[in-house]
């Protein structure tokens, strides 16, 4: 029995004093000298009140005694308490690590603040105190989220829930009038980090809140965002004026190339009776070579500009995610033939020799047919360009797996390593003393590049200085990097220009296919 009422004196003044004993010896302590009170107030409840029934009746005794006896054990068990936390009497032991708490504080970055459970602040300190604003200083004995801006005090109580739910950390961004007028240093703004300080029974005490002013790193993040929209609203701005203006002149340009070829007699062949009468009667003839030579020059240059023009219109079209492949099935030997015979022409004029080799039973692929053959006329075209008299160009084409080899090498000038990487960007070309007499835009490689990423497809250069070059593009060959569905849709959101990869392997792959050099062309 005895033992039971312990028990039960111990558990509710145990209860009691959790919530205002943090020491758990101190509480323990705390709840021994109550037990030994009760133990005395009990046995004084039967001895006041029968001492005092001696000199008054025991209709008086009883109740003055019993009442007696508790007023004084209450008085004794607040004064026991009372004495047993540590107040001003136990100061002069507490004071020299109070001290080195305050000295510490006052040497952390920032501005630092304790704040108990309800919000209210109970120390400041930190190093750089005097940056912060007045009011924020002498924020001691007041509640901290009053200083807080009005917007960002949600973000506070967010941060002060997470610690009450039992989380060690929290962080949140904050503004705080500084009493300026002016919009840049009206607010500053400052990321306060805080720590819980909790009870034995895990309860949130306090909390260590250190504030850092962020305000420079925010208004750079802020300019860097406007910056950032400022270019891609320009590169949009960009995109639409090419996309205008190549409409607006590819209609005179077909206007200069048709009168050209009518006046080149390109449109009359030999019929010379009616060419005669048509010529004579419109146009007139052209008198001499130097006519005939001036026709010729205005023909080759809009033909030029026109294919400068539409393939700026292209370029806007990949930038602007407008680029639509039409997929079909197409037999990629008779594009490799028909981009072959096209060029065939300008390699001749120059003494090159343009071949091809295709593998046996190569069969159908599924892709854009426009799109392919655009992209093996823009790097047979580059790489007769950069090719000289006696030198090879050649294209390729061979199934591995699932995948379409398409190959496109040449013997010319070659581009050092470092100059690779360069590749691709509109308008880049890779400039030296020998390669500035070769006209061009440097748009051609940045559109095969978007083209072949459209279809899911690699890209690859490796070159030479003087030895040449090989581009090496793997593209399905069922039309499976354009698959339907939301998340090849996703898949199709390539990335412009894309980056072109150089693999380690490519010495490895080109010594596979018999050449002696690290990028010689292949002759069939």
């Amino acid at each position: 029995m005895r033992e039971k009422a312990v028990a039960l004196v111990d558990h509710a003044a145990g209860r009691w004093l959790a919530r205002m004993e943090e020491d758990a010896e101190r509480r323990a302590g705390t709840i021994a000298r109550l037990r030994r009170l009760i133990a005395f107030g009990a046995v004084g409840l039967l001895v006041v009140p029968a001492l005092f029934s001696l000199v008054f009746s025991p209709a008086i005794a009883l109740p003055i005694g019993a009442a007696l006896v508790l007023a004084l054990f209450l008085s004794a068990a607040a004064v026991s308490i009372a004495f047993s936390r540590p107040l001003h009497g136990s100061a002069s032991s507490s004071a020299p690590a109070a001290d080195d708490d305050l000295v510490a504080a006052s040497q952390v970055p920032g501005l630092v603040l304790t704040i108990n459970e309800n919000g209210l602040v109970e120390r400041v300190s930190g190093r750089d105190r005097e940056k912060f604003p007045a009011e924020l200083q002498a924020c001691k004995d007041h509640v901290f989220a009053e200083y807080v801006y009005v917007s960002d005090r949600i973000d506070l109580m967010q941060a002060f829930d997470l610690l009450r739910q039992g989380e060690d950390k929290a962080s949140a961004e904050l503004r705080f009038e500084t009493g300026a007028k002016s919009r840049p240093a009206q607010f500053m703004h400052a990321r306060i980090e805080m720590t819980a300080i909790r009870s034995t029974a895990g309860r949130l005490r306090r909390v260590v809140a250190q504030l850092s002013d962020v305000t420079e790193v925010e208004l750079l993040r802020r300019d860097v965002a406007r910056k950032a929209a400022e270019a891609e609203s320009a590169n949009d701005a960009k995109s639409r004026f090419l996309a205008a203006v190549s409409h607006e002149l590819r209609t005179p340009l077909n206007a200069v190339l048709g009168f050209s070829d009518i006046l080149a007699g390109e449109y009359f062949g030999r019929l010379e009776n009616f060419s005669d009468i048509l010529a004579g009667e419109y146009f007139g003839r052209l008198e001499n070579d130097r006519q005939r030579e001036y026709v010729g020059l205005i023909r080759q240059s809009g033909a030029h500009l026109l294919s400068v023009v539409n393939t700026m219109l292209d370029m806007s079209k990949l930038e602007a995610g407008r680029y639509e492949l039409l997929m079909e099935s197409f037999p990629i030997a008779e594009t490799i033939s028909s981009c072959e015979a096209m060029l065939g022409l300008q390699a001749k004029e120059k003494g090159l020799t343009l071949t091809s080799r295709i593998q046996r039973g190569i069969g159908e692929i599924s892709a854009d047919q426009r799109a392919i053959r655009q992209v093996l006329i823009n790097l047979a075209g580059n790489a007769i360009k950069f090719t000289d008299a006696g030198g090879v160009v050649s294209i390729d084409a061979a199934r591995e797996g699932k995948m379409l080899k398409l190959t496109v090498s040449d013997t010319g000038i070659g581009i050092a390593s470092d100059k690779i990487d360069l590749l691709g960007q509109p308008f880049m070309q890779v400039q030296n003393e020998y390669t500035r007499r070769y006209e061009g835009t440097g748009l051609g490689l940045s559109l095969v590049k978007g083209l072949v990423a459209l279809h899911g497809g690699t890209f690859v250069i490796a070159s030479q200085p003087g030895e040449g070059t090989v581009v090496t593009i793997m593209l399905p060959a069922d039309g499976s990097g354009m698959a339907g569905g939301e998340d090849a849709e996703t898949e199709r959101m390539v990335e412009f220009p894309p980056r072109i990869r150089q693999l380690g392997e490519m010495a490895a792959i080109m010594k596979k296919d018999g050449d002696d050099g690290p990028a010689k062309a292949k002759i069939a």
